[in-house]
């Protein structure tokens, strides 16, 4: 008896054995075929390659992003999904184009700009709506309100472009004071840092800042009273968002895969919201918290509770928006109006995969 049942054991465990292997067979050489089907470059295991830009160093807005890469979701829909800090500012289509990049994330202002200049960007899908706009020191007494930010000195990336006057100046006249002379505000190129332009002096406003990253930042390096005007309050079409873009052509070879990328960042966003100590433990451990000096693991811990709330479930952008957005471009003079105005929204931005 103890023979037979032996015997029956091994019988059992080897049709186990080999049951689990047919499948893990099976699922390899399923991820291998749907890599064939869409025309993309497949990794040894069958996962589709995607090489994501990212238009900043990694922070909780990439968190999505992170949770799925980390949770093992992207690898559950077929992807090995690399992220792409940038060395320094990049034009993402042009790096999509020569094949360095698959996919870029950017704000939805940058891509209706790129679009006004004709050049070949599409956007698919929304990951983060947070609120931001024009920061300042409110312990200072000289600001209190946006109309006294009439003639001040602002820092923003891009200086001396049209951008940091086009928000600011918005803002003021939304304010009431409609007689503001664009050319008295002063212009500085502080970069990303704003904190560091108000603390030096060499600035008196901010701009473009994210709420939830900005503030919890400038609060932790000792900007105790540090405060925002939102563009949404003020006039200016409300950016304060990201967005994944390629170029038309690589929507196009690969918009299977990035349909698989649109849901497994759906998902990694369920769980973030579920189940937020599980998100906050990935993105601690992604972004090396331990080993960073006091201050900044402040501004880790800051930043990323200021964050959560910012994930929407749903990645659509409407066309009205793009029209609006298009609009106050054209009337601030920071597109040419000829071009822009012919600019149809549907040329670069899409709802197909975002559904």
């Amino acid at each position: 008896t103890n023979l037979h049942t032996t015997k029956y054991h091994n019988s059992m465990s080897t049709r186990l054995f080999l049951s689990i292997l047919l499948l893990t067979v099976e699922a390899v050489y399923s991820q291998q075929q749907q890599c064939k089907a869409d025309d993309a470059s497949c990794t040894t295991d069958g996962l589709t390659k995607i090489r994501l830009g990212l238009e900043w160093f990694t922070n909780p807005d990439h968190l999505p992003l992170v949770v799925a890469q980390k949770h093992g979701i992207f690898r559950e829909f077929g992807l090995d999904v690399e992220l792409v800090e940038p060395k320094d500012h990049w034009e993402a289509e042009e790096e999509i184009l020569a094949g360095r990049l698959d996919v870029a994330v950017t704000e939805p202002l940058h891509l209706a700009q790129d679009a006004a200049k004709g050049k070949p960007v599409v956007g698919f899908s929304r990951f983060l709506h947070t609120d931001g706009g024009v920061l300042y020191d409110a312990g200072k007494g000289e600001i209190t309100r946006p109309a006294d930010m009439c003639g001040k000195t602002i820092s923003y990336p891009g200086s001396p472009g049209p951008g940091g006057p086009a928000i600011v100046n918005t803002m003021v006249k939304a304010d009431g004071k409609a007689d503001c002379d664009l050319n008295s505000y002063g212009k500085h190129n502080g970069g990303f840092f704003h904190t560091d332009a108000l603390q030096s002096g060499k600035a008196d406003v901010a701009t473009l800042i994210f709420w939830n990253f900005e503030i919890p930042e400038a609060k932790a390096r000792g900007m105790e009273q540090a405060s925002f005007f939102s563009l949404k309050e003020w006039g200016v079409p409300d950016f304060c968002q990201l967005v994944l873009m390629t170029t038309p052509d690589r929507f196009e070879e690969r918009k299977a895969t990035f349909r698989k990328l649109v849901l497994a960042m759906r998902r990694a966003t369920g769980l973030i919201h579920q189940q937020p100590n599980l998100a906050r433990s990935y993105y601690y451990e992604y972004v090396k918290k331990e080993e960073a000096e006091d201050t900044q693991q402040a501004v880790i811990d800051a930043t990323f509770t200021a964050t959560l709330p910012a994930f929407p479930n749903d990645n659509n952008m409407s066309k009205e928006y793009y029209d609006h957005l298009m609009s106050w471009l054209i009337e601030t003079k920071q597109v040419d109006a000829k071009k822009a105005s012919k600019v149809e929204v549907s040329s670069y931005w899409t709802n197909e995969v975002s559904w």
